[in-house]
C-alpha cells in the first residue's frame, strides 16, 4: 500500500500543528518552475494570528529539513490561515461560521443566503434576511441538502468582540 506525498506530509506535520492548538486544514504540493511549493493551511476556533503562522512555519521547516518528505529539490513553504471566504466543508467550519452570513448552494440547485444561528450534528438553523422591508425568516437546512457553502464577506458586520463590549 503506497501513500501519497500529501498523506506522508500530513502524518509528519499534524502533530506540530496540533501542538499549537490548530487544525491542519489543507496541504497542497505544486510546482512553480523548478521549485516545489508546499502550502499549509491551518485554522482554529479563535482564528490564527500572523505570529503563530510564523512560529509554525519555522517548526515545519526544521521538521522537513530533518526528513526527505519534500525530496532533494528546492521548495517554498507557505503557512497561512484560510481566507475569509473559504468554502465550508467540515462540521467545525460551520460551527466557526456561526453568526456569519453564508451562501449555500443546495443539492437541488437553489441558492440561499442566510446567517447561521446554530449548528448541530444534523444541520444548520438559519436566519434568512427579509427582502424589501419584510422580516427575516427562520429556516432549517440539513448537511445532506448542502452541495456547496461559503462565507459571504460583510464589510459592515459587527465583530463578536464589539458586541460583547
Amino acid at each position: 500500500m503506497s501513500t501519497t506525498q500529501s498523506e506522508r506530509l500530513r502524518g509528519l506535520l499534524e502533530p506540530l500543528v496540533a501542538a499549537k492548538d490548530l487544525d491542519l486544514e489543507e496541504i497542497e504540493v505544486s510546482r512553480a518552475g523548478r521549485r516545489g511549493v508546499l502550502r499549509i493551511t491551518v485554522d482554529s476556533d479563535e482564528g490564527v494570528e500572523l505570529d503563530t503562522c510564523a512560529e509554525l512555519s519555522r517548526a515545519i521547516s526544521e521538521k522537513l529539513d530533518e526528513t526527505d518528505a519534500m525530496g532533494e529539490g528546492e521548495y517554498v513553504l507557505e503557512v497561512s490561515s484560510p481566507g475569509a471566504d473559504r468554502p465550508l466543508s467540515e462540521h467545525r467550519h460551520y460551527v466557526r461560521a456561526t453568526g456569519r452570513l453564508v451562501r449555500l448552494t443546495l443539492t437541488g440547485g437553489d441558492e440561499v443566503t442566510a446567517r447561521i444561528l446554530a449548528v448541530d450534528g444534523e444541520g444548520l438553523d438559519l436566519e434568512v434576511p427579509g427582502v424589501k422591508g419584510r422580516k427575516p425568516t427562520a429556516r432549517r437546512v440539513t448537511f445532506a441538502e448542502i452541495a456547496k457553502a461559503r462565507v459571504e464577506l460583510e464589510f459592515n458586520r459587527k465583530d463578536k468582540k464589539e458586541e460583547e463590549a
